[in-house]
């Protein structure tokens, strides 16, 4: 289909043409290349450390370029030329020179870029020869390669190392187009191979939406970025692109991929909002980093890499909700934080993790701190995540006209406005939890994180009183108005029984919120109760008492917190005592096996002579009456003892209980019960 007066070309590509120098092959001996003729080379070419041994005269008459450098070179009688800045190298040259001198040539999609490119720089148009090599590399790309969905990727893939030219020349965006046409058009409508052939089999008819993700992502990331906006451009939907994304980083990006995880896109990563993040542990990967600290690894060519390839990515993710799923947000998120990504990129990844802050898990959000901070975690980019979700939940409720996001799986986002608060409110407790064991972490910025979210979005306070407990067992030298200062943020009237009988014994907390919390419990049993006889007798009119939680220690009776602080000290007299007792009796049990091991010796002392044997029974009767009398006496003094001190402890706890009538009544008898068992244990020890 390309004929002219000089050369011919087969149906599949090959080039053939006819010179005055006759030859059928190129001969390679070590990095050089020389022409199978009986005519001596009279040019030397040097490409990249290869030297190619030809004549003149071939060159001459298909290419510019040499035409210029050959007539210089008879200016200078130089027989030698230089080309290293050639594109695509002396593979690409070899080609050129096997068309010049009529050589055939096979064209693929894996050298036809290069070839293209190398044509230009020779200049090789059809001002010196109609059908010149620019001409037939153009109708191939044209015609075969644009027509085909693996020659376009191919092709595009061979351009990463012919930067400027393919740019030039269009080469990147024909073959961009070409692909981004063939993704929207879908599977069945694509030529696979070069032969135009319909790929028909029954495996290609069940593929998933989202089957060009692969083949795309062994694209650079200039090109892949390319490829993704000609998507956008003719309507893809956004998920789809998503899960490309999603795809390219996780096999560019060692970082993103959970430990134990195939390496593939996250589970139904082709549906929207189908890659939510779910629930476990997991290490993330980053081999590339541990040996070096964030700085060296920044400034490294790894890290300037990896960097240019998230900020890409960054920049082309879909504006749309669930585009992405948010744990994929996160771990980008954690990577750019390392690789000191462009601030204005990080504020932009945060603001989307915001807007989904439901759908993310405890493990993507504990990222670590690195910015050489005393904290473990980022604790900062932690907060700015959850103001940036506030903004987004005021933003909603103030526009109420806007419709709510679609979700395929859940129906409407997060269900509705209050569940997502719910939801988020269980990862910040989580997530104090966790950070709550930092001892590092000052008490302003937990206290901020308990703070940020608003009442209504907890039913349930169990999990601040857990993160406060958590804190406080890690700052164990915390002063007492702090302890008080942080226990205001939790609301006593949201505990469960579980949490308040915690609480109630939890030495940690100050003595007002202990007390607070028996009081909150008793009006709690008062409700109940109340609540139960007021329904059996019908009447209409009862209000509950719902003390609030800035008003409930004011509204403790002053004589109840007075007798359980001289209660308390009872009890810690009592216990004082009980340790004494406990000293003493093993004391006597000391002295009870020194005896024992007296009358042992003694009672060897029998079987030596029977000359003895009757001296040895009036010792033994002698020293076992002794024995006795002296156990006898031990045994009533140290009874004597332990009644002494058994009146003394409940001396000391009935004249507490006279300053704390209320005690025994108010607590299910806790303190009345230790009083009743101690003369069993004391008479159990005596």
């Amino acid at each position: 289909m390309w004929d002219s007066e000089s050369e011919s070309t087969n149906y599949n590509g090959v080039l053939t043409l006819n010179h005055a120098v006759q030859t059928d092959r190129f001969e390679q001996r070590g990095r050089s290349w020389y022409v199978a003729t009986h005519i001596p080379s009279d040019f030397l070419v040097q490409i990249g450390g290869f030297s190619f041994h030809l004549h003149k005269s071939p060159l001459l008459s298909k290419s510019g370029k040499m035409n210029r450098i050959i007539q210089e070179s008879k200016e200078i009688d130089s027989k030698k030329v230089i080309l290293d800045d050639l594109p695509g190298g002396a593979e690409s040259f070899e080609l050129a020179a096997k068309f010049c001198y009529g050589i055939a040539i096979d064209l693929t999609s894996t050298v036809i870029a290069g070839l293209r490119c190398a044509a230009e720089y020779l200049e090789m148009t059809e001002e010196f020869e109609e059908g010149n090599l620019i001409f037939k590399t153009e109708a191939f790309l044209n015609y075969v390669v644009m027509s085909s969905w693996k020659d376009s990727i191919l092709v595009l893939k061979s351009c990463e190392k012919l930067s400027p030219w393919a740019e030039n020349l269009q080469i990147v965006r024909r073959c961009s187009e070409s692909v981004a046409l063939k993704a929207c058009a879908g599977h069945n409508r694509v030529r696979w191979k070069q032969t135009g052939k319909q790929d028909s089999s029954p495996s290609r008819s069940r593929v998933l939406p989202d089957w060009w993700c692969e083949d795309i992502s062994i694209l650079n990331i200039d090109h892949f970025v390319r490829v993704i906006t000609a998507i956008k451009v003719k309507g893809m939907r956004y998920e789809l692109i998503g899960s490309a994304i999603m795809h390219y980083a996780t096999k560019s990006l060692p970082g993103m991929i959970k430990e134990g995880s195939t390496g593939s896109v996250e589970e139904g990563a082709s549906s929207s909002n189908s890659a939510t993040a779910t629930g476990g542990d997991w290490n993330c990967r980053l081999h590339m980093i541990i040996a070096v600290n964030k700085g060296d690894h920044s400034s490294s060519p790894q890290g300037r890499c990896q960097r240019m390839i998230i900020e890409s990515l960054i920049s082309i993710i879909p504006s749309q909700n669930d585009s992405v799923s948010c744990s994929f947000l996160l771990r980008l998120l954690r990577l750019a934080t390392m690789v000191d990504v462009a601030p204005a990129l990080i504020t932009e990844l945060e603001k989307r993790v915001g807007m989904q802050l439901e759908q993310a898990t405890l493990a993507d959000l504990l990222i670590p701190s690195y910015n050489r901070s005393e904290t473990m975690y980022d604790v900062d980019l932690f907060q700015r995540v959850l103001e940036h979700f506030l903004i987004q939940e005021k933003m909603e409720i103030s526009s109420p006209r806007r419709q709510p996001m679609i979700d395929k799986n859940k129906g409407t986002r997060g269900g509705n406005d209050s569940s997502a608060k719910m939801k988020v409110a269980r990862l910040v407790d989580g997530y104090l939890t966790e950070v709550s064991k930092d001892k590092n972490l000052s008490l302003p910025k937990f206290q901020v994180l308990v703070e940020a979210l608003p009442e209504s979005a907890r039913s349930c306070d169990d999990g601040i009183y857990r993160a406060i407990d958590s804190y406080l067992k890690a700052h164990p030298m915390l002063q007492e108005h702090d302890r008080r200062r942080l226990c205001k943020v939790m609301d006593i009237q949201k505990l469960s029984l579980d949490a308040c009988r915690h609480a109630a014994q939890n030495e940690r907390l100050p003595l007002r919120v202990v007390v607070q919390v028996i009081f909150s419990e008793q009006i709690k049993l008062s409700n109940t109760i109340a609540n139960t006889v007021y329904k059996a007798s019908g009447e209409p009119n009862y209000q509950p008492i719902i003390p609030n939680r800035k008003t409930l220690l004011e509204e403790t009776p002053q004589s109840f917190q007075d007798g359980w602080a001289t209660a308390k000290k009872d009890i810690t007299t009592l216990k004082f005592d009980v340790e004494t007792v406990k000293t003493k009796y093993l004391e006597l049990q000391h002295d009870i096996e020194s005896l024992q091991r007296q009358y042992d010796k003694i009672t060897k002392l029998k079987h030596r002579s029977a000359w003895s044997s009757g001296w040895k029974k009036l010792s033994k009767i002698t020293k076992i009456t002794t024995i006795e009398d002296t156990g006898i006496g031990s045994q009533g003094q140290a009874k004597t003892t332990l009644h002494k001190v058994h009146d003394l402890c409940c001396y000391n706890t009935l004249k507490g209980l006279k300053h704390a009538p209320n005690i025994v009544s108010v607590k299910e008898h806790s303190l009345h019960n230790l009083i009743v068992k101690s003369p069993s244990i004391l008479h159990k020890w005596s």
